[in-house]
This record gives structure tokens, C-alpha cells and sequence, in this order.
């Protein structure tokens, strides 16, 4: 991680939130539903599909759980309607993880049974280390409630998730596989940036050996060349990768040519100032990739 990186992702605070959107804005579809709606066609388009995320996982009471889940009944509605190729991603924190438990349980299994009546599918996200427990006694619950419909979040950089991995065997899980953005203690997480890779190829191998349909989630050109090498005799339905909203494009028009099946994050809703600080300070490294890109777009328009 470069001294750029940290000296972007610190001053983030000072900066004005019209700077702030202006540099986030390639990488959040929007405020609206109908942003993501647009972002979302336009991918399809492009012969990519999407999973469309509501920013607004700092919640504390019911009502803005119900009001998360709702915005995500609505966000079926409009893939259902609009005949988009597109599943959503949900974290559990925005559903009340953090404060009821069973009402989480219950919110998240309402819409995972509601995108199964239409055909779509649900990923449920994985948070910190605090909400891991949780998050895969949930959808361990939801599977043995015969909800296939339904997949899980692995972050290679936590130390347990071999381990993780090894206990879902049976179930065959619809994992998509990222590093993790999330600051961990070392005593649970890994921090050097080659280890993580080496943990990386580790779960993927392991997550295919038990018969997982792997979702790649990465930029790292280093783990897409290493994934790549060990997808090649899946049939195209046998995987795919993932990429955020307007981080490597380029790359990922590239697979899409290669006939690899591609799927794009699409985030959106009216907490995106919270989401972009959050995620570029858990993400240094992130930060200056946007910061550095956010440049080269400016000088190409010069």
C-alpha cells in the first residue's frame, strides 16, 4: 500500500462532499432505484449481468429494516418488470443484524422467497468479523429451509474461512469469493498482500473441489490471471466473475469477449457519501486506485 493510497483514503474527511461525489460517482449507479434500473440495462447491453445493491447498512431500529427491505421488494419488482438480468446482494446489517436477530432471519428469508417466485437470486453479504457468525448461521438456516436460491460471501484474508469452507462442503454453496475490505485484527486476519493472494487461489481451489459455483470477485490481475487457469474446464455456467461498478471495465469487456460470464456490483441509494467514505477508508489501497483513475479520466477528457 503506497503512501498515495493512505494520504487519499485520510483526507477524505476534509474533503467537500461535492468533490466526494464527483469522484464516486463511476462506481454508485445512483440515488434512485431508477439509476440503478438504468445502470443495470446498460450493463445487460454490454453483455454483462448485475447484482444491484441498497446502500444503507447503518440502520438501529425495525422500521429501517422494513423500510431496506422494502426498497429491495421494489428492487425485484423493477428486475422482474424491466426483464433485467440482474440478482441483489443484501447485508444482513440492514436488515437488523445487529440488534434482532430473528427479525433479520426473517426479513432476509422473505426476499430470498420472493426473488425464487421470479426466478432470482439473493447474496448475502459478508460484513466484519464481528457479524461472520451470524451471517453464516442464517444462511445455513435458509438452506435447510430448501432455499437454493440463495448464496454467501467468503473473504480470503480472514484466517477462518478454509475452515468456513470445509464446514459448508455438504451444501454446495453459491460462494462469491473476495479478498475482504474489512481492517481486522492480525490475530484473525491476514495483512500481507501476497498472503492474502495465497490464501486467494487456496479458497477457490477448495471451494471448487467441494463443487462450488464460484463467484470471482477481484480486480487483482495476478488472481484473474491464476482464476482463470482454473476455470478453464468449467462449462461458463460453472462460474463467474465479478467486478465493482466502474473499476476495471475495460477488463471485464475483455472476459466478456473471452466468453466468460461476467457480473458488475451495482450499489445505489441516497446513503452514498457514507458508503464512499466507508468503504475507500477500510480500503486504502482502493482509494488511490479511484483517486488515480478519477485523474486519468480528467486527462484524457483535457
Amino acid at each position: 500500500m503506497s503512501l498515495f493510497d493512505r494520504a487519499v483514503a485520510s483526507a477524505l474527511p476534509v474533503v467537500p462532499r461535492s468533490v466526494v461525489r464527483r469522484i464516486s460517482a463511476p462506481y454508485i449507479a445512483g440515488a434512485t432505484l431508477d439509476d440503478a434500473r438504468r445502470t443495470v440495462a446498460t450493463l445487460n447491453a454490454a453483455g454483462k449481468t448485475a447484482t444491484v445493491d441498497v446502500l444503507g447498512e447503518e440502520i438501529h431500529t425495525e422500521d429501517e429494516a422494513h423500510a431496506i427491505a422494502s426498497m429491495y421488494g421494489d428492487v425485484l419488482a423493477a428486475i422482474e418488470g424491466d426483464r433485467l438480468d440482474a440478482n441483489i446482494s443484501v447485508k444482513l446489517t440492514g436488515l437488523g443484524l445487529k440488534f434482532d436477530l430473528g427479525l433479520c432471519r426473517s426479513l432476509v428469508e422473505e426476499l430470498v422467497r420472493a426473488a425464487g417466485e421470479q426466478g432470482a437470486r439473493v447474496r448475502i453479504d459478508m460484513e466484519d468479523a464481528t457479524c461472520v457468525d451470524d451471517t453464516l448461521a442464517i444462511y445455513r438456516d435458509l438452506r435447510a429451509e430448501g432455499l437454493d436460491n440463495v448464496g454467501i460471501v467468503l473473504q480470503a484474508h480472514l484466517k477462518r474461512t478454509l475452515n468456513d469452507i470445509d464446514d459448508l462442503r455438504e451444501l454446495r454453496p453459491s460462494v462469491r469469493l473476495c479478498k475482504g475490505i474489512y481492517v481486522e485484527p492480525r490475530a484473525i486476519a491476514f495483512h500481507d498482500f501476497d498472503v492474502v493472494r495465497r490464501s486467494y487461489v487456496s479458497c477457490l481451489e477448495a471451494l471448487l473441489d467441494c463443487g462450488s459455483r464460484v463467484a470471482i470477485a477481484t480486480h487483482d490481475e495476478h488472481l484473474l490471471v491464476e482464476s482463470l487457469a482454473r476455470v478453464e474446464a468449467l462449462p461458463a455456467d460453472g462460474y463467474e466473475f465479478q467486478m465493482l461498478l466502474g473499476v476495471r471495465e475495460g477488463r471485464a469487456t475483455e472476459l466478456v469477449a473471452a466468453g466468460h460470464p461476467v457480473r458488475v456490483y451495482v450499489p445505489f441509494g441516497r446513503q452514498w457519501y457514507e458508503y464512499s467514505l466507508r468503504r475507500l477508508q477500510e480500503n486504502p489501497r482502493m482509494a488511490g486506485v479511484i483517486a488515480r483513475a478519477t485523474v486519468g479520466r480528467a486527462v484524457g477528457r483535457s
